[in-house]
């Protein structure tokens, strides 16, 4: 690893602030959804995505292309919720090998109820700490390293 191009000191500051506020976030939405609503923060990314399609149902492989989960690990996860009545699986008429994921009434209400205190922790947490200018560069900087992530994946 003679050729590898390390992180100089502000680069390696930067990266693992980023991780650590990633690692830590997701510990504390985790927690408060499970204290609030008996969700984990991987139920709610999976029922705010069915809940933004408006008949509420994504095939799998959308879905996980969606959150960024490899197709197995969806699969377990949804099954998970699907006993717990959040979601049904559904076949796919065109496509015997495929499903959709489908949100039940239970799952809608449960993100219904959610939500609220779930954006409220967002907002003491995340937004009321930036101003206007660090947010944009926050969603800018995160849309080019989806795009990147999404290249990659080609």
């Amino acid at each position: 690893m003679a050729d590898t191009e390390w992180l100089d000191e502000r680069q390696a500051k930067a990266w693992r602030s980023l991780q650590f506020m990633q690692m830590r976030l997701d510990a504390e939405l985790n927690r408060q959804l499970a204290v609030d609503s008996g969700l984990s923060l991987s139920d709610y990314v999976v029922l705010v995505k069915l809940t933004d399609q408006p008949d509420g149902r994504l095939r799998i492989f959308e879905l996980a292309h969606e959150i960024g989960w490899e197709r197995s690990r969806l699969s377990h996860h949804v099954n998970r919720m699907a006993n717990r009545g959040l979601v049904t699986k559904e076949a796919c008429d065109s496509d015997r090998r495929g499903a959709f994921v489908v949100l039940t009434d239970d799952g809608r209400r449960a993100i219904e109820e959610a939500a609220p205190r779930h954006v409220a922790i967002v907002r003491r947490l995340v937004i009321d700490q930036i101003d206007a200018d660090e947010l944009d560069a926050i969603g800018a900087a995160a849309e080019k390293v989806l795009a990147a992530l999404d290249q990659a994946e080609l």
